[in-house]
This record gives structure tokens, sequence and C-alpha cells, in this order.
């Protein structure tokens, strides 16, 4: 699934013509509707990346080469943010039809919120001290 998706954008021109049509009566169950096929393209495309890390991880050990470690964690984060930043889309849309604009604000203070945990869990924002800390002090002389 790219930025661009031409099949997914459709999708959105048509769940925007049928809500012109239909009238506001119908627009949470067209957002439901758009934002589950949404959900549904994000789980095939994750599927996929599963299946091929998988493949990719057992011909490493069929091998009998070692896993590759990933001291940073780049791709975990930065596949994080893109699929934040997708799914902000909607939200924000969500957010902004219901509550106005502070319900822009509020959706995107979750989004940064998230973000902002998930960056800071394991150290990312905040590395610890590999080892022990030093019983000795300056005074100890």
């Amino acid at each position: 699934m790219t930025a661009s998706d031409p099949e997914l954008k459709k999708e959105l021109d048509a769940t925007l013509h049928a809500r012109k049509e239909l009238g506001e009566d119908y627009e949470s169950a067209l957002v439901d509707s758009f934002l589950e096929k949404v959900e549904q393209r994000l789980d095939g495309t994750v599927d996929r990346r599963v299946r091929r890390q998988v493949a990719e991880q057992q011909m490493t050990v069929a091998r009998g080469a070692r896993a590759p470690q990933s001291d940073s964690g780049f791709g975990e984060r930065y596949g994080f943010g893109i699929v934040s930043l997708i799914l902000a889309v909607p939200l924000s849309a969500i957010g902004a039809v219901n509550a106005g604009l502070s319900g822009l604000f509020v959706t995107w203070a979750g989004i940064v919120g998230v973000n902002v945990v998930h960056a800071a869990r394991d150290g990312g924002l905040f590395p610890r001290r590999r080892g022990k800390p030093s019983s000795s002090s300056d005074w100890d002389d």
C-alpha cells in the first residue's frame, strides 16, 4: 500500500460521493465502512511484511548465521511513524467533524502522545546506562 494508492483513493471518493447523496444521517456508517477497508489494507500489508521477515529469519537460521540485531530499532520506529501518519488522516477527519477544532487538537495530541511513548520505550529517548553504577564518589578519597 502506497501513500497514493489509487484503489484506496477511489474508495474514499466513492464514500464522499455517497455521503453527499445520502446526507449526514449515514455519515457514521460510511466513515466506519471506509475505515474498515483501510484497516483491511493495513492488515494485509502488515501480514505480508511479517511473512517476509519470518521467511528471512528462517533463511538466516537455515544458513547457520546469526539473525542481524538492530541496536537502534530505526526500522520499527520508522514503520510505526508511517502507520500513525496514515491513520492520522481519517482520525483527524473524525475528530474535526465531530468536535470541530478542539476535536482535531485532541486527536493530534493523542497521536503525538502515542508516538512519544513508543519512542521512549526501551530507552529510545532516554538511553539507560550500561553496567553498574559506581559506589565511589569524589568524597571517598
